[in-house]
């Protein structure tokens, strides 16, 4: 099997760690080689966050490099942006909550959130799935299961995996206290 990409995403604190630990648990059910490498910007001050994960029957390097990503999964929209030239051309595709966060420059004042990226993503020719994650999160319960929603999202295009399957990974993944509203949001990922 020729190893598969997937970039993760987001801003310090919206569960992108958890996200890449939930889908290795998945893919560790089928024995794949996975390689998971995080990259910290300033997370922990609402920063840029990446995680790569790779998978296949031989994985030698966590890193994706650009245009290779075969999914990216993104958490906020100006990181989408960034992340775009990750992805693989003509084939590759990127799933986006369409929440935007301001960053710190932003927030300052010195420079405006850019506008329309949504719509200026897809005049880049990329394969765009796009979703109002926050607003399922909220449904589920909680604005913290944005992940959970585009993991859901994900799992329509990861067909030979049974919904079964991801439950079990939720499960092993997630915290017992807050596994059913988690269970919720990457249900209405999955239908969104």
């Amino acid at each position: 099997m020729e190893t598969k990409n997937i970039m993760i995403v987001g801003v310090g604190g919206q569960g992108t760690l958890l996200a890449s630990k939930l889908l290795g648990r998945l893919l560790l059910t089928r024995n794949y080689d996975i390689k998971v490498s995080e990259v910290h910007g300033m997370s922990q001050r609402g920063g840029s966050v990446v995680t790569y994960v790779r998978y296949g029957e031989k994985v030698y390097s966590p890193i994706i490099d650009k245009g290779e990503a075969d999914f990216i999964l993104s958490f906020e929209l100006l990181e989408a942006a960034r992340a775009a030239e990750w992805l693989r051309p003509d084939v590759g595709t990127l799933i986006t909550n369409t929440q935007q966060i301001n960053p710190m420059p932003v927030i300052t004042g010195a420079v405006n959130y850019p506008e329309d990226l949504l719509g200026k993503l897809k005049t880049l020719g990329l394969k765009v799935d796009a979703l109002d994650a926050l607003s399922l999160a909220q449904e589920a319960g909680s604005s913290r299961a944005v992940n959970l929603v585009l993991l859901g999202r994900l799992s329509n295009y990861f067909r030979d995996f049974t919904e079964e399957e991801w439950m079990t990974a939720i499960e092993q993944s997630v915290p017992e206290k807050f596994l059913e509203m988690n269970k919720k949001a990457f249900h209405l990922g999955r239908i969104a």
